[in-house]
């Protein structure tokens, strides 16, 4: 298979470029960018790694406590291996592994799981429907026919298996590399949410797998090299910001897998009898003590019949009510207006609130964001957001973080008092909440909630925060075009 295009060329001198920089002259603090110059990535300060607890541990890829190699890019770089930590973890494996996750590509997990099927470990395997074929399996009439974002998400994905970066695909190289390749070949069983019958529900939005009914790994990060280490073609780029927990309980365990044997049905090639999206159950809140936690865990999504309450945002809203002191933000998407007026109580009895969300989404009409901020934005069919409610005063510790280039703030979290954690692969919206298959972890422990709060302090202390002028002219602007306003 060919592979033809100016990036393709472009990261092949990059990677060229890398190796002669490091085998000739012994270096590890510099790289290449995508034409060949230098470019600096020097850490950033060291910090000393905070205490873990036994049952729930928590790890973040940009972590400045730990370093590590990136295995695609030879890049030295600060964080947590999350590839790493799941690879370990699936080592582990003697009986069965559950896995559900938006998207696997990243050809190590692919790899431990069929040695571990080879060894007679049992692995599932559900993923979500538009990321549910190989790479290599493409066409080059239907890549033609992708949009830009999905052509991206493509060559992105070609490069990965392309290890030797000639721009053609070896059956060698798509044998080792192409991750659903090697699942297929392993004959490891793989189903999505269309196994169901449909077109697939909203969102099969889960990042979590279940190893002997003990284990239960779980977060924000998609078993990708953008969700883990970085973007392939650019070398600053240090992958999403995201997270990743591994919690020791069997009785969690049990909880995941149930949400698994919901999803999986009788697997591939039989019956339509899969349940994803609002075809599952109602499934209430479980509470549980695992050593020093109190953790509280829901699936979504919940029907519109129930009472927004019994929502997974109706629980994300009941924890940040009872904050008393601070409540900390850092979320991808923050869209569900009832929860922002839950957050707005609190401010008004003196909680201090600080919020980061992601640049692509923070000033958009819809974002919460701009409610904390005070102010409303009309979109472009001059109308505001139903229930719009800015707050009367807005604040100002509510902003974007800086980024480096192709990375996102991926996380979903919360801190409430520097002891709760609400966290997992829900983001705040209402498609979350009534349309796609997700999970919401609320953890109460001050020993999980300080990774978290280093979390937030490193993206806090390196962000824009207020109101940019860019989103006070478009505000302007759309009063000016909308008189009706």
């Amino acid at each position: 298979m060919l592979v033809s295009s100016n990036r393709s060329i472009e990261r092949f001198r990059f990677r060229l470029c890398r190796l002669s920089l490091v085998g000739l002259l012994g270096l590890t603090l510099m790289g290449c960018d995508r034409i060949g110059g230098w470019f600096s990535n020097a850490s950033e300060p060291r910090l000393e790694p905070l205490p873990q607890d036994p049952q729930v541990r928590a790890y973040f890829n940009h972590n400045r406590a730990a370093t590590y190699r990136d295995p695609y890019r030879d890049i030295q770089r600060d964080g947590d291996n999350l590839e790493r930590e799941i690879v370990e973890t699936l080592q582990q494996a003697e009986r069965r592994i559950d896995i559900a996750v938006q998207e696997l590509r990243l050809p190590q997990i692919a790899r431990t799981l069929a040695e571990r099927h080879q060894a007679g470990v049992e692995v599932r395997v559900v993923l979500e429907n538009n990321y549910s074929r190989p790479w290599s399996d493409y066409t080059a009439a239907e890549v033609r026919q992708f949009d830009e974002r999905q052509r991206s998400r493509y060559e992105d994905g070609i490069q990965l298996i392309d290890e030797n970066g000639d721009g053609e695909l070896s059956p060698t190289e798509i044998r080792q590399n192409d991750a659903l390749v090697v699942l297929r070949n392993a004959g490891i069983p793989v189903i999505d949410d269309t196994a169901d019958g449909s077109k697939g529900s909203g969102l099969m939005h889960h990042k979590f797998a279940v190893v002997d009914g003990q284990t239960t790994l779980v977060g924000s990060a998609n078993f990708t090299p953008s969700g883990i280490h970085g973007d392939l073609d650019e070398p600053d780029s240090r992958g999403n910001a995201n997270h990743l927990l591994r919690i020791e309980s069997s009785e969690l365990a049990a909880i995941f897998t149930q949400e698994f044997e919901l999803m999986w049905g009788d697997g591939p090639g039989q019956e339509d009898d899969s349940l994803f999206g609002l075809q599952k159950p109602p499934r209430p809140v479980e509470n549980l003590t695992l050593g020093d936690n109190l953790v509280s865990v829901k699936f979504s999504p919940t029907s519109t019949r129930l009472p927004w309450e019994a929502t997974t945002n109706g629980l994300i809203a009941q924890a940040l009510s009872r904050a008393r002191n601070s409540i900390e933000l850092a979320l991808f998407v923050f869209s569900e207006q009832a929860i922002a007026d839950a957050i707005a109580k609190r401010h008004q009895d003196g909680v201090t609130v600080r919020a980061l969300i992601d640049p692509s989404f923070a000033y958009r009409n819809y974002s919460e964001g701009l409610d904390m901020l005070g102010v409303a934005l009309a979109d472009n069919q001059c109308r505001y957001e139903e229930e719009n409610q800015p707050w009367e005063e807005g604040i100002s510790t509510v902003g974007v973080p800086e980024l480096p280039p192709g990375d996102l703030l991926h996380h979903k979290f919360a801190i409430v008092d520097d002891r709760t954690v609400i966290t997992g692969s829900h983001n705040w919206s209402n498609a979350a909440n009534v349309q796609n298959d997700e999970t919401l972890l609320v953890i109460q422990n001050p020993v999980v909630a300080a990774h978290f709060e280093r979390e937030f302090d490193r993206l806090y202390g390196n962000s824009i925060l207020g109101l940019p002028e860019s989103v006070e002219n478009r505000i302007r602007d759309r009063e000016r075009q909308c008189p009706n306003l």
